[in-house]
């Protein structure tokens, strides 16, 4: 059922696969969900998991590339900017980009969920995710950090405020329903940009700061 290879029939099978293992680990977490489930939600056969993913483990692995890669594509970190582009410039595309997925209401739900519940409660495929997704994003921020910090930031200093940058974003998808309580906040596209313009002149601020070399110890 729907396990030949080649074909649009295979790609199909492959996705369906994807997506309702998504659902069912979102929902159930990886240990509590079953190939079984996951294998009638897709409507195949218990055996397509073994034969595109080898077991229940590749699965989970294969699920979590699809979220992020998915979330790339439809919105990269440089957003299409030139490879001249300001460290300053990248810097918003960065945070830009950033907002939008991680507020993004067009995307199933279970997207969200699921990568939250993996930070929450990490499996193995945890180390793969920051290999081949987290890391990269994490050194390209980074490296638009380090030149605008300038020489008057070490290393520390620069993954400090990376962390802060990135803190500042997610805090607008982890505590998204605490938002929408207190303050009716709204995630449409003016708002969004409204609040990436925000974390960009805030952490710009910061880096000035650095920029500087403050004899300030508070600030150093």
């Amino acid at each position: 059922m729907g396990m030949l290879k080649g074909g649009g029939r295979s790609a199909d099978t492959r996705e369906r696969l994807l997506e309702a293992a998504g659902e069912t680990f979102a929902a159930r977490g990886f240990r509590d969900a079953t190939v079984r489930e996951i294998s009638r939600r897709a409507g195949v056969n218990v055996a397509a998991v073994n034969y595109y993913f080898g077991d229940k483990e590749g699965l989970y692995s294969a699920v979590l590339k699809y979220t992020l890669d998915s979330a790339l594509k439809k919105y990269p970190p440089d957003l299409g900017l030139d490879g001249d582009a300001t460290a300053e410039d990248r810097l918003y595309a960065f945070i830009r980009s950033m907002l939008y997925r991680v507020t993004d209401e067009g995307r199933p739900a279970w997207h969200g969920k699921l990568m939250i519940r993996e930070i929450a409660q990490p499996t193995k495929a945890l180390d793969e995710m920051v290999l081949t997704g987290f890391g990269p994003l994490h050194r390209s921020l980074m490296s638009i950090v380090r030149e605008l910090a300038g020489a008057g930031g070490d290393e520390e200093q620069i993954r400090l405020c990376a962390m802060s940058i990135l803190g500042q974003c997610l805090y607008y998808h982890l505590c998204r329903p605490v938002l929408k309580a207190l303050y009716a906040q709204s995630f449409d596209v003016p708002e969004i940009e409204r609040l990436a313009g925000h974390i960009m002149r805030f952490s710009l601020n910061g880096l000035r700061v650095l920029q500087a070399k403050t004899d300030n110890p508070r600030m150093g």
